[in-house]
């Protein structure tokens, strides 16, 4: 069993009183602070380098009540490259994000695939005119599709409670998710198998719960 951190109370709780051990609401939502971005941080240094096409979307989500936006970017590959949870989806906003991805990643794409919302094409001018935009419904299913599992764990969370909670949940969770989603419908059964083998391996040396190999 592997910790898909972080997790809803109810599965942290289940999964403690187990082994014995009685937590608080409160004690999970700090462990959540203090270790959720940290083990976010260690599957995403051993990826690659983002590819050069990145898909951007957006979707709403509901924080407290209110209607709030999701803005999401993925590579070609499917790589999560960076989410932003935000207010608005005008041009403000899509600007913002376009800063925020290039500084998160160090890297500038050669096109960047989005949906028809004119928001991506007056930021797009300001913040990375010399790039390649293409505008296409049809197009951006590899950003749309990524969405997934976010979706399903805000089901299961019944919802967000603050901006800064969403964003803090997702950018560890969007971190993490894809370490243990290696493309299954891709691999044949014993590749699966031996790929999560390798997988649980480098998940247990990142949360310390085996001790890191001395090199020689």
């Amino acid at each position: 069993m592997y910790f898909r951190f972080p997790l809803s109370f109810r599965e942290v709780e289940e999964l403690m009183l187990e082994r014995g051990v009685i937590v608080s609401y409160e004690t999970v939502r700090r462990w959540c602070l203090k270790f959720g971005q940290q083990y976010a941080n260690g599957p995403r240094r051993r990826r690659p380098r983002p590819g050069d096409k990145w898909h951007l979307d957006e979707v709403f989500i509901k924080v407290n009540g209110e209607q709030r936006y999701l803005w999401r970017a993925v590579d070609q590959d499917g790589n999560g490259l960076d989410i932003l949870v935000q207010s608005r989806r005008d041009k403000a906003a899509a600007r913002r994000f376009f800063r925020t991805l290039l500084k998160k990643t160090g890297a500038v794409p050669r096109v960047i695939v989005t949906d028809k919302l004119r928001s991506y094409g007056a930021a797009h001018r300001e913040a990375m005119p010399s790039v390649e935009h293409r505008s296409h419904k049809g197009l951006n299913n590899r950003a749309e599709n990524s969405h997934q599992p976010t979706r399903q764990r805000e089901r299961a969370m019944k919802g967000f409670r603050s901006v800064g909670a969403a964003q803090r949940f997702l950018s560890a969770f969007s971190g993490i998710s894809p370490h243990f989603r290696p493309h299954r419908h891709l691999m044949t059964a014993p590749d699966h198998r031996a790929e999560m083998t390798i997988r649980f391996a480098i998940w247990d040396r990142i949360t310390g719960a085996v001790s890191r190999p001395t090199t020689a």
